[in-house]
C-alpha cells in the first residue's frame, strides 16, 4: 500500500478527511481540490417545499453538501420531518451527517450497503415500498443541476418528484500550471475525482498536459464515471465501485501501485 502516492480532487474538508484516513493506512497524498460548493439563495418556492416537507413520502440527499446545506435549511426555517417520513442518501458518508438529526426526531436514514451512486439507491426495497403507496412524493435536495435518472426513475413508477436545489459546484481557483508541478514535486503516481464533473474540471486544468496526465492511474466512484474517464482519454481507469474510504483503500489493495 505504501508504493500509492495519490492526488486528492475533493472538496477541502472532504480531501482532508480522506487524507487522514489513506495516512494511516500507508497511503501517501497530496490535495488540489477541484471542486468547491456555494450555497444557493433561498427562493419562496423552495421555502414553501420545505414549509410542505409533511407532504412528501419520502426524502432523498444526494451528496454530503446538500445534507450540510439542507440542515442549514431546516434549522433556518424551524421545520421538523414528520413521523415515519422515509429518508434515503446515496452514500453511507451522506447519511452519517443526517443521522444525528434524524434520529433527533425519531427517524433514520436508509442508504445502498454497496455502491455510492442512484442505481444502487434504486434498487433498495425500502424505496420500492414508497413507490407502492398511493400518489407518492418525493423531494430530492441535491445541487444545481446534475443526474436526472433518479427523478426519471421516480417518476416513471408514478411518483411526483420535487427538486430543492441547495447549493452550486464551482472549480477553485489555481495558478497555471498548479495542477503538473504538485504531481511532480510530491512524485504523485495516482489521480483520484469523485464525480464526473471532478473529472472534467481535472481535464480543463490539466489543460495541455492532459495526454501525460491521462497515463496515471485515475481512481473513480462508478461506473458511470468510468466510462467518462474511457471516452476521455484515461488510459488506466481503477473504479472504487464507491466514494468511501473503504472503497477507495479496497480498490488500492487489490491494485499493485505503479513504479514512480
Amino acid at each position: 500500500m505504501t508504493g500509492w502516492r495519490l492526488l486528492l480532487t475533493r472538496p477541502a474538508a472532504e480531501s482532508a478527511a480522506l487524507a487522514e484516513t489513506l495516512a494511516a493506512a500507508g497511503v501517501f497524498s497530496r490535495s488540489l481540490p477541484l471542486l468547491a460548493t456555494e450555497a444557493l439563495e433561498e427562493t419562496p418556492e423552495q421555502r414553501a417545499m420545505l414549509l410542505n416537507l409533511t407532504s412528501y413520502s419520502a426524502v432523498i440527499v444526494v451528496s454530503k453538501p446538500a445534507a450540510r446545506h439542507a440542515l442549514q435549511r431546516l434549522a433556518l426555517a424551524e421545520v421538523t420531518p414528520p413521523a415515519g417520513q422515509l429518508w434515503f442518501t446515496v452514500g453511507g458518508a451522506t447519511a452519517q451527517l443526517l443521522a444525528p438529526y434524524l434520529q433527533a426526531q425519531g427517524l433514520g436514514v436508509v442508504y445502498p450497503p454497496a455502491g455510492d451512486d442512484s442505481e444502487a439507491l434504486l434498487a433498495l426495497p425500502q424505496l420500492a415500498s414508497v413507490l407502492a403507496q398511493p400518489a407518492p412524493r418525493v423531494l430530492i435536495m441535491r445541487g444545481e443541476g446534475g443526474r436526472e435518472l433518479l427523478a426519471e426513475t421516480l417518476r416513471a413508477h408514478g411518483a411526483v418528484v420535487d427538486y430543492l436545489e441547495l447549493y452550486r459546484r464551482v472549480m477553485p481557483a489555481h495558478a497555471p500550471g498548479a495542477l503538473t508541478q504538485l504531481i511532480q514535486a510530491e512524485r504523485l503516481n495516482a489521480v483520484l475525482v469523485s464525480s464526473g464533473q471532478g473529472l472534467a474540471n481535472l481535464r480543463e486544468l490539466a489543460g495541455a498536459a492532459w495526454p501525460q496526465l491521462s497515463r496515471l492511474p485515475l481512481l473513480v466512484p462508478s461506473v458511470r464515471v468510468a466510462e467518462q474517464a474511457r471516452l476521455a482519454g484515461a488510459q488506466q481507469i481503477i473504479d472504487c465501485r464507491g466514494a468511501s474510504a473503504a472503497a477507495v483503500l479496497a480498490a488500492l489493495h487489490s491494485h499493485a501501485a505503479p513504479s514512480l
